[in-house]
């Protein structure tokens, strides 16, 4: 039996998982060193982005062995197809929402990053998700308050903090969900 406890579940699709954290790590660090590319390019990019990972939120959750907390992976799933569908369709209108979409996602990461933390207290390291939780939540606030204002200077240097940020954090998920051999 294996005795690990893990919100997220274990998963053979691991590696896809981790593959879309360095996606974002990549495209994250590409934006910060070339900013001139725009930020409606920052948007659909995104939005395809997340429709990526969405995509593989949604295979995670309807896989055979539903890993535990798959209602969280449908929930994010659905919800990063919607928003990277509404980015990728129209420019003008992503540029217009880019960041309270971004906002809502950020925020939604940080509470389950939150939830996450609470359920595992027992876990050597279950404080890392709190950390991780809080920090995703401030990015969201600071979307928020871009986006207010139409800072697009703001903006461009935060959607680049965020895709490596969330980037980096998505693969450190990928590896907690690597199934375990038991011996």
């Amino acid at each position: 039996m294996n005795s690990k406890l893990n919100y997220w579940g274990q998963s053979k699709a691991w590696w896809a998982v981790l593959c879309v954290g360095i996606l974002m790590v990549l495209c994250g660090f590409a934006y910060w060193f070339f900013p001139v590319m725009g930020y409606a390019v920052a948007s659909v990019l995104f939005g395809w982005l997340l429709i990526l990972a969405g995509v593989v939120q949604l295979c995670v959750s309807a896989g055979e062995n539903r890993p535990r907390g798959w209602g969280w992976w449908l929930a994010g799933g659905v919800i990063d197809m919607f928003i990277g569908f509404v980015l990728v369709r129209s420019i003008t209108l992503a540029e217009a929402v880019f960041p309270y979409f971004i906002a809502f996602v950020f925020i939604f990461w940080g509470i389950s990053a939150l939830v996450s933390a609470v359920n595992q207290r027992g876990r050597r390291y279950w404080w890392l998700y709190i950390i991780n939780g809080i920090l995703l939540l401030v990015i969201g606030f600071f979307f928020i308050d871009a986006g207010w204002g139409q800072d697009m200077e703001m903006t461009s240097f935060l959607v680049s903090l965020a895709f490596i940020y969330w980037g980096f954090s998505v693969a450190m998920a990928s590896y907690d969900m690597k199934p375990t051999r038991v011996e």
